[in-house]
């Protein structure tokens, strides 16, 4: 595979959305807006039960936001436009009526941590290691923070903010609530959830909408929140530090 794709199919009653990058599945802004906007037609979409949200391959869940991307912002504006993807895919999700499903195959790291962290459960392989390393390039994770700290809580988003060089092994993402099952391979991972959705699509539709809004509760200020924080990123991405800091890193990749 070569080219970038957000597919989304239906089967039984789960609509399946995945998303693919060659550059380890990062993400670039029309990725994230079709992210978005596919996760808000399966929750419109009267067919659907429930929403699994995966990436291509086997080992990268999600390298994060698009280097490529970021070093070609040049003015504010262009990095509150970036970073408001972000922001899209995770409200998209929260005020999505259905249960969105995450499927952790591999490494996360920034945004995709912020993915990972705002589905409503989340599975995860053993190889699913997390990475905050937004401050390491000069930005910080201001956008998927407050997806992060509400799983997580404030203490471990502390940690991955501040140590952004650092892997977290995914023990220790289902220690702290980012995911809620890991697995040793993919095949046993997809066996579990193929079973998990079965249960998930019988459950009453409505029941289900009532109690999202319940495990939402206190996060309806984030249609504001996000976009403040994306203002903050895309500030801070015009730095020097952070655009001597990207190009180093594509370097040394």
């Amino acid at each position: 595979m070569s080219e970038a794709y957000v597919n989304s199919s239906i089967q039984g009653k789960t609509c399946i959305i995945e998303f693919y990058h060659p550059q380890s599945n990062s993400l670039p802004g029309h990725i994230l807006g079709e992210i978005a906007t596919k996760i808000t037609e399966a929750g419109n979409n009267s067919e659907t039960r429930c929403i699994l949200l995966k990436s291509a391959g086997d080992r990268a869940f999600c390298a994060g936001a698009s280097f490529d991307e970021l070093v070609a912002i040049e003015t504010a504006e262009e990095g509150l436009e970036f970073f408001t993807g972000f922001a899209k895919v995770i409200n998209a999700i929260r005020t999505c009526p259905k249960f969105v499903i995450g499927r952790v195959q591999g490494k996360t790291v920034g945004g995709g941590v912020g993915l990972a962290s705002a589905v409503d459960y989340c599975f995860a392989t053993k190889h699913a290691s997390l990475k905050l390393s937004e401050l390491a390039i000069g930005i910080g994770p201001f956008v998927v923070g407050p997806a992060v700290e509400r799983k997580a809580g404030k203490s471990a988003f502390v940690e991955m903010s501040i140590d952004a060089s650092e892997w977290r092994s995914a023990e220790w993402g289902a220690n702290k609530g980012l995911y809620n099952q890991v697995f040793e391979d993919t095949t046993t991972m997809d066996n579990h959830i193929e079973k998990f959705l079965g249960r998930i699509e019988k459950y009453s539709p409505e029941a289900m909408k009532e109690l999202k809004q319940v495990f939402w509760a206190g996060t309806e200020n984030w249609d504001q929140l996000l976009i403040e924080r994306a203002k903050i990123s895309g500030r801070l991405v015009l730095s020097e530090f952070t655009r001597s800091a990207i190009n180093t890193f594509k370097t040394k990749s």
